[in-house]
């Protein structure tokens, strides 16, 4: 699996100014560029980290997410990562290696290694290998229901996740599910979605669930709202509720992003 990894540093003087980035009343672009070391920004508890914020709680836009990318220098991590207890995440690991202990249960996650943990978990994490080790780390308040359990904490890699490929696409557009979508404890979904070279998403989707996706491997032209833009590996799409959303995987290679969207819950009355 090929993902993409940002580096920080900044442009140079040379470069221009001009780019992809966007914000919309709709949707944001966050071009790859744009995560440089000017942008980056750090947490106290931890050591040797850094981190680019992509996505968090906006009112008006998309309220229910926040999506970090997250660097740990060899020897760096946290005891107390989470200081929020309704705070539930996802870690997708893209680069090096990370040891993660979930109630004291050590796992080593490597690129396309993926964390579940659930609200109120005690979990830590640490770089314990010689290089730098890169992360995805999203987090949402968890939504409670009377009758449904808080799912349990999992810890996988892509590599053990077989796609599922959509109908009728002869596997041109398919997703890697880490959640059975039949299981309602789960209140946000974070997939992995591929396109084979000529792919598409063939109808603009307009739906309740708000997105973050991540381009991890290839480039394509995307719908969003009513414009076309041009995406590649490293940049970031954040999209409120409703914003109309298809896309073409023109190739020469395939086109893979890392997706947020909230999910198996009630809409809410009152804002």
């Amino acid at each position: 699996m090929t993902y993409h990894v940002p580096k920080g540093g900044l442009p140079p003087q040379t470069a221009l100014t001009t780019d992809r980035a966007r914000f919309t009343e709709a949707y944001a672009v966050i071009p790859a560029r744009t995560l440089s070391d000017i942008t980056a920004s750090y947490l106290p508890g931890w050591t040797g980290m850094r981190m680019w914020v992509l996505a968090r709680p906006l009112s008006g836009f998309a309220e229910t997410f926040s999506q970090y990318v997250v660097e740990v220098s060899p020897g760096g991590g946290s005891d107390h990562p989470e200081v929020d207890p309704a705070a539930e995440a996802v870690l997708f690991v893209v680069d090096g290696s990370l040891t993660l202990t979930i109630e004291g249960d050590e796992h080593v996650l490597e690129a396309g290694g993926y964390a579940f943990l659930p609200p109120g978990t005690h979990w830590t994490l640490h770089n314990r290998g010689e290089a730098t080790a890169t992360f995805h780390w999203i987090r949402k308040a968890y939504h409670r229901l009377e009758g449904l359990e808080v799912p349990d904490p999992f810890v996988t890699n892509e590599r053990d996740v077989a796609p599922i490929e959509m109908p009728g696409t002869d596997g041109a557009w398919s997703t890697t599910r880490f959640v059975d979508i039949a299981d309602l404890r789960h209140d946000m979904h974070v997939n992995i979605v591929n396109f084979q070279p000529g792919g598409a998403i063939p109808f603009p989707e307009t739906h309740v669930m708000e997105h973050g996706l991540y381009v991890l491997e290839g480039k394509a032209v995307y719908l969003l709202n009513q414009e076309w833009v041009e995406v590649e590996a490293g940049d970031f799409m954040w999209l409120r509720a409703f914003c109309p959303q298809a896309c073409y995987a023109g190739g020469p290679g395939r086109f893979r992003y890392l997706l947020y969207k909230d999910v198996n819950r009630h809409v809410g009355l009152t804002l």
